[in-house]
């Protein structure tokens, strides 16, 4: 397996489980070739040992990226069939990749398709990178064998979901209304987004750490910019705020 195109970003862990098999029909039989944007190092490796073992999934994994501009950069440059694409990304998020790399998307002899991989299940996360031209959304809980599924159905061109998710864009999609915006909640950045619905899930700090990949520091940052920006008090009140919202 060649090389892939490689750009650095922090630290963080795989949650893929599970190694992947080939693909049915024969690795042998069909090939895609994948870039990974992600801003968790970790995370990217674990992916490329997951998938990237071309011989027996047929996937070439050839090139990675940790945020925006990195991700448009490489993406241009090795004209991928799949884009595996985190939606919380440094620069802009997924939606701001989606955005830029839309006349790739378009091509007509050779488009660039993209698959959400997140952490998140949250609605707005899925509807957003949907309506930005994402083929799919699956959660980081896949295990690789799907993982390679999905990929050479999104590669064909099919929509993919993780189970649950694809309720949120037939709901969002089967309404003509635009969703209301909530002027409160469009005050947090998507991070602050994201452990604001792990608090009020119940997630103690070390939990949320363990799965953001962020350090408890960073998780208490988060929450006081949170509480600061809504203007709580305390965690209990922030998941009243959350529960009335629908965000849990």
């Amino acid at each position: 397996m060649s090389d892939p195109t490689e750009a650095n970003g922090t630290a963080g862990a795989g949650e893929a489980a599970g190694p992947a098999q080939p693909a049915s029909g024969g690795a042998g039989e069909r090939r895609v070739r994948v870039v990974l944007v992600d801003d968790h190092r970790m995370f990217r490796t674990g992916v490329q040992a997951e998938i990237g073992q071309t011989a027996e999934t047929g996937v070439e994994v050839v090139g990675e990226a940790a945020d925006v501009d990195q991700a448009v950069t490489v993406i241009t440059a090795t004209r991928p069939e799949v884009v595996l694409l985190d939606v919380h990304l440094p620069g802009g998020g997924g939606v701001e990749v989606l955005r830029r790399c839309a006349p790739l998307m378009s091509d007509a002899e050779r488009p660039v398709r993209f698959l959400a991989l997140s952490v998140s299940d949250a609605a707005e996360d899925v509807i957003g990178v949907i309506r930005g031209g994402a083929r799919g959304y699956v959660t980081k809980t896949i295990t690789g064998t799907d993982l390679v599924d999905s990929v050479f159905r999104v590669q064909e061109g099919d929509a993919v979901f993780s189970p649950r998710l694809a309720g949120f864009v037939l709901d969002a999609f089967a309404s003509t209304d635009a969703p209301p915006v909530d002027e409160d909640l469009d005050r947090l950045t998507q991070r602050e987004r994201e452990v604001l619905r792990l608090i009020a899930r119940g997630y103690a700090y070390k939990e949320i750490a363990k799965q953001l990949y962020i350090s408890v520091k960073t998780v208490e940052s988060h929450v006081s910019a949170v509480l600061r920006k809504l203007q709580l008090s305390n965690r209990h009140e922030l998941t009243r705020w959350a529960t009335a919202r629908r965000l849990v």
